[in-house]
C-alpha cells in the first residue's frame, strides 16, 4: 500500500530514538501501535461493509430480473385459470353436497386397519363354543346354549 521497505523502518525507529530517547520510546511505540491496530480493524470493518453493500446490490438486481420475467401478469393468468377451472367441477360438488343418500359411512374412510367392537365375533357365537358347551336339560324346555 506504502512500499515501505524494511530499510525505511529501520531509519525511522533510529530518528525515533535519538528524538524521543529510550525512556519515552517503548510508551510511544505502543501508542502508535495501538493506532495501527485501529486503523486496520477500521479498513477491515469498511471492506467488509462494502462487501456486503456490494452483494446486497447483486440480491437486488436479481431479484429485479426474476420479478420481470416472473411478471405479476402471469401470476394473475395462472390463478384465473385455476379458478375457471375449478368452476367447472362446482356443480359436482353443489350435488355431492345436496344428495341425502351419501353417508357418513362413504364419504369418510376408515382411518385404521383394526377391527371394530362390532366385527369381532364373541366366543358364545361361534359354532365351536356352542358344540363344546354342555347342554343342559330341564323339563319340556328346548335345549339351549348357556349364556
Amino acid at each position: 500500500m506504502f512500499d515501505i521497505g524494511f530499510a525505511e523502518l529501520l531509519l525511522v525507529a533510529v530518528i525515533a530514538l535519538v528524538v524521543l530517547g529510550p525512556e519515552r520510546l517503548p510508551s510511544a511505540a505502543r501508542t502508535v501501535g495501538s493506532w495501527v491496530g485501529r486503523a486496520r480493524r477500521m479498513m477491515n470493518q469498511l471492506n467488509q461493509e462494502i462487501d456486503k453493500q456490494i452483494k446486497m446490490e447483486e440480491l437486488r438486481e436479481k431479484l429485479r430480473q426474476e420479478g420481470d420475467t416472473l411478471g405479476a401478469e402471469k401470476i394473475q393468468e395462472t390463478v384465473d385459470a385455476a379458478l375457471k377451472e375449478a368452476k367447472k367441477f362446482e356443480h359436482l360438488v353443489n350435488q355431492e353436497l345436496a344428495s341425502p343418500t351419501a353417508t357418513s359411512a362413504e364419504i369418510a374412510p376408515q382411518s385404521s386397519s383394526e377391527p371394530t367392537p362390532a366385527s369381532i365375533p364373541h366366543p358364545s357365537n361361534t359354532p365351536e363354543s356352542a358344540a363344546s358347551e354342555p347342554k343342559t336339560t330341564t323339563g319340556n324346555t328346548p335345549e339351549s346354549p348357556r349364556p
